[in-house]
């Protein structure tokens, strides 16, 4: 038995907003935000090589971000929020 919450028939659709997002982040292209990623990486070596290690550390986290803005990115570009396959 189903749980009678589940509305599967009726999806939530986007708002305005998300979908302005997704229309501007589709015409990026994914490798820009792995290329972001390595880059921060690179910089954050370099930084900690120069014994900035906190500004090392600030920089090194950036790389988990990009990386998850890239993955937004190629769903967006793929699905979309309200995609239909006619």
């Amino acid at each position: 038995m189903k749980n009678p919450d589940y509305h599967e028939a009726s999806p939530k659709k986007e708002g305005a907003v998300t979908k302005a997002i997704e229309e501007q982040t589709a015409k990026i292209p994914s490798d820009v935000f792995l290329l972001a990623s390595i880059s921060a990486m690179a910089v954050s070596l370099g930084l900690k090589i120069a014994k900035q290690n906190h500004t090392a550390l600030f920089v090194g986290q950036w790389a988990a971000p990009f990386l998850l803005f890239g993955i937004y990115n190629k769903i967006v570009k793929t699905q979309g929020s309200e995609r239909k396959d006619d």
